[in-house]
């Protein structure tokens, strides 16, 4: 396995940066995918320490595998990423972006061990979000230069579907079943849905202005998705595959996360390039309304919940920093600094 740059932000620098409660957070692990300069950071909770690992890819967007054991990234090795389709985003530098004329690939690393390097797979040219089959064999990956979403064996380190969806697929989730994977096509203003046995598109929702991401609520019956261009948040049905409600937000929402019980949705509201935002909307599900407001850090992007349900954590792209809430008071709980421009977050729990 070949092994890369690890540099250590210890916890007495995020210590430095005022993390609250560090030693009384879930005993897992965060890792947040830094765009800025192709590193993954990683967030020891239990003691508040952070690393920042180089990775071969900039990363856009980083997962577990389901059995905690790989960590899987996408992105290119240099420049060209073009934002969330039509996007208006300031110049950044070649070690910042990926798209066009780069080597494009999904990486395999040791989640134990992020610095440590277990494979490069085929990812398409231009990947932007990957999520894995419930199994962990398949790796799914968005490409929006090509509308589809490419379908990776991981044992076999092959490609063995590419799937057409609406135009510019970027943020995509597995279903609670397995069954099928919901993808927001920004530029098409609408989620495509892929039957996961068959890998055809299945439907085609219309949902609104320039949708980013989606995500289930754990009954699978709902699917929120985050319209960046309405400052809203549009509810699918998907028994009837129809949009059902939609929900006023904060400015340029982008990820979206439920809470493993199924009550909280967390949506990031990013703002814009010029004016960015630093708020996360809290709504109840049971009744889609905004019931808190969360100030974070300026640019807030990325979101996951711990599997305890008791932490979600956020991206603050324009800040680098990671911010953790207490689901129980809507409090941050804690901030960390990790690496820069970071978008994608995943979480591990650790026994």
């Amino acid at each position: 396995m070949q092994k890369f740059r690890v540099s250590l932000i210890t916890a007495v620098l995020a210590a430095t940066i005022g993390v609250a409660n560090a030693a009384s957070l879930a005993n897992g692990v965060v890792y947040s995918a830094n765009e800025g300069d192709g590193s993954i950071s990683v967030i020891t909770l239990s003691s508040g320490e952070v690393r920042t690992v180089d990775i071969p890819v900039v990363p856009h967007n980083v997962q577990i595998s389901p059995n905690g054991k790989l960590l899987l990234a996408v992105g290119t090795s240099s420049s060209g990423h073009g934002g969330h389709g039509g996007e208006k985003s300031e110049p950044t530098t070649s070690a910042a972006t990926h798209g066009h004329g780069s080597q494009a690939s999904l990486v395999l690393l040791d989640a134990g061990k992020p610095g440590e390097l277990i494979a490069t797979l085929p990812s398409g040219d231009h990947p932007a979000h990957v999520v894995t089959s419930k199994s962990g064999d398949f790796a799914y990956i968005t490409n929006a230069d090509t509308n589809q979403v490419t379908v990776v064996d991981i044992s076999r380190k092959a490609v063995v579907a590419e799937i057409p969806t609406g135009s510019y697929p970027h943020g995509l989730r597995l279903s609670p079943d397995g069954r099928e994977l919901y993808v927001a096509n920004v530029t098409d203003n609408s989620v495509s849905v892929i039957d996961a046995e068959n890998l055809k598109e299945s439907a085609r929702i219309p949902v609104g202005k320039a949708p980013v991401q989606v995500a289930f609520t754990p009954d699978g019956a709902q699917v929120y998705v985050s319209l960046r261009d309405e400052n809203s948040v549009a509810v699918i049905d998907t028994s009837t595959r129809k949009v059902a409600g939609n929900i006023q937000v904060g400015r340029n929402p982008i990820q979206l996360f439920s809470t493993p019980d199924g009550s909280r949705m967390y949506v990031a509201n990013q703002g814009s390039d010029s004016n960015p935002d630093n708020t996360v909307s809290v709504i109840d599900i049971g009744t889609q309304r905004v019931v808190d407001t969360v100030t974070t850090d300026m640019g807030a992007h990325g979101v996951v919940a711990s599997d305890d349900g008791k932490l979600v954590f956020i991206t603050n792209n324009k800040a680098d920093t990671v911010s953790a809430i207490d689901t129980s008071t809507q409090a941050v709980v804690g901030t960390y600094k990790v690496g820069p421009a970071p978008n994608g977050i995943t979480y591990r729990a650790l026994p």
